[in-house]
């Protein structure tokens, strides 16, 4: 499979990389600037988000994961609009899944009540997550024939290696047996990659923690 990482160069972005390549799939790095990339055996291509996006960029991909945030930039607001440019342009390039790396401010805590909304939610994550939300509904709305997943970490994660079996579940915010929310940057990876080689949740949200 032809698997095209847009943030690639970001340290999620970037763990999502490897491993589709550790799994043998080819690899193509969606990046503003290549010389934050690092070496790499995949094929580099350069793409700005704050411009508009052309078909030919996603040229012979079929699948896209995303991972595209607004903190470097202070432009939370991109966000969203990235999802509505990619929806948009991938038809154009005959490009069918997109798998999106979500947050998880969005998850519910109780019926209708998300984890941003509750009073011990960090500040400094906020306008992120809110953002994420955002994003999630523009999915939901859209009227598409891509096929979406969009993938919501645990609310810690962090660097590190694997620690083992990871769990799904989707949009209950759910917590391990000590109650803390949590996977590993490199769990997390192995599960966008599992959903990406089996394509089980289409056109809905997931949640990944341990």
């Amino acid at each position: 499979m032809k698997i095209a990482v847009l943030g690639a160069s970001g340290w999620i972005g970037g763990t999502i990389l490897n491993e589709a390549l550790s799994r043998g799939h080819n690899v193509v790095a969606l990046v503003r600037d290549p010389s934050k990339l690092g070496a790499t055996t995949a094929e580099v291509r350069s793409v700005d988000l704050a411009q508009p996006l052309n078909a030919e960029t996603f040229a012979g991909v079929d699948l896209v994961i995303a991972a595209v945030g607004g903190r470097a930039e202070q432009n939370h607001s991109l966000v969203a609009k990235t999802v509505h440019n990619l929806l948009a342009v991938l038809p154009q390039a005959k490009v069918p899944r997109l798998l999106w790396v979500g947050g998880a401010g969005s998850l519910e805590v109780a019926p209708g009540v998300t984890l941003v909304s509750s009073p011990d939610f960090p500040a400094a994550y906020k306008d992120e997550a809110l953002a994420q939300g955002e994003a999630l509904k523009v999915f939901r709305a859209a009227q598409t024939a891509i096929n979406w997943t969009f993938v919501s970490p645990a609310a810690e994660i962090y660097p590190g290696e694997s620690e083992g079996p990871y769990r799904l579940g989707g949009d209950s915010f759910f917590t391990d047996a000590n109650g803390r929310s949590r996977i590993s940057v490199t769990d997390y990876a192995k599960a966008m990659l599992d959903e990406a080689e089996q394509g089980t949740h289409a056109n809905q949200r997931i949640s990944v923690a341990y």
